[in-house]
This record gives C-alpha cells, sequence and structure tokens, in this order.
C-alpha cells in the first residue's frame, strides 16, 4: 500500500478546515460579483479628479454580503463547485482536441485558431450545449429529463418537441445568414 505524500495530508488538512466548500467559493462568488459591479457600475460613481469611478467601498460591501450569503447555502456551493470541476475538465478536452487538430496544420506566426464559418459555429455551439448540459446535471435537472425521456420516449410529447426543434432548426439554417456580412 503506497503511503500518502506529505502534500496530500496538507490538501486533506485544508478540506477539514473548510477551504474547498468555504474559502474558495466565497472568493469566487466575491470576485465574480465585485467585478460585475464594478464595471456595471450599478451603485453609482465618485468624481476623482472630474473623471467618473465606481464607487469602490459600496460595490465591496455589496459583494462581500452577496458572497457571505452564497456560502450559507450549501447547496449552492455544491452546484458552482460541481459546475466549476465539469467546466474545468471540459476545458481541458477542448484543448486537448484543438492540440489535436492544430497537429495537423501548418505553424504560423500567429498561432492556429479555427476560422470563422461552419466548424467554428459547430463548436461553439457544442460548447454551449455542453455547458448548458453542466449545469442542468449539477442542479440534478439531467437525470430527471433523461428519466423522463426514456420513459415516456414512445408519447407524441416527446415527439412533438423533437419535430418542433427540428423544425426551428431548419428555419434558423435557412433564414439566417451564411454569407458572414450583413446586408
Amino acid at each position: 500500500m503506497v503511503e500518502p505524500s506529505s502534500f496530500r495530508g496538507a490538501l486533506d488538512l485544508f478540506n477539514r478546515l473548510g477551504l474547498y466548500d468555504v474559502v474558495l467559493p466565497f472568493l469566487l462568488i466575491f470576485t465574480l460579483v465585485f467585478a460585475l459591479l464594478e464595471k456595471t457600475r450599478v451603485l453609482g460613481t465618485e468624481d476623482v479628479d472630474g473623471k467618473p469611478f465606481p464607487k469602490r467601498n459600496l460595490n465591496s460591501m455589496m459583494a462581500f454580503v452577496i458572497a457571505l450569503f452564497f456560502v450559507a447555502s450549501a447547496e449552492m456551493v455544491h452546484i458552482v463547485t460541481e459546475v466549476s470541476t465539469l467546466t474545468v475538465l471540459f476545458l481541458l478536452g477542448s484543448v486537448l482536441f484543438l492540440l489535436l487538430i492544430g497537429s495537423f496544420h501548418e505553424q504560423t506566426d500567429s498561432g492556429f485558431f479555427i476560422k470563422e464559418g461552419a466548424l467554428r459555429t459547430f463548436f461553439i455551439i457544442i460548447m454551449l450545449v455542453s455547458l448548458i448540459l453542466i449545469f442542468m446535471h449539477a442542479v440534478g435537472w439531467l437525470g430527471t429529463l433523461m428519466n423522463f425521456l426514456r420513459d415516456n420516449w414512445q408519447s407524441n410529447l416527446v415527439a412533438t418537441v423533437v419535430f418542433l426543434l427540428l423544425i426551428f432548426g431548419a428555419i434558423w439554417f435557412i433564414v439566417g445568414d451564411n454569407s458572414g456580412k450583413k446586408k
């Protein structure tokens, strides 16, 4: 049997102290809310040398209170932890996939990017759908939806929803501006 390393012991200590389920979620929510309040200037501005600046004291206090309310709910912390973990895992898979695609392209000074067009749109849609599925899984809706679809696959409701999605997808494809230029 392999003995745990000192680093594993330190990580276990951090876990027992609440670093992963209190401190890090608090810092994440505080940072996101503070950045949003600073960017939108919802709580007003103050003039410093004739230039408007966001009210940092109000923004920081509001972000602090919202982050405290957030970590008070263990269920919300669990959802954000699960979403963050799965999103990082998905991001790692995306980077590795792009690394594989890039290995088949010639090297340029600007690097390798997927050019605008159908392939890039396809990957963006895949990313968006995957992110929605990650959120649905973290909240617990994905399992419920899958069970509903499994139990009612032969029903008229599921057939109608699938048919409507196909119709709207076809309309979007036909009517959408595929040229890349606005008229």
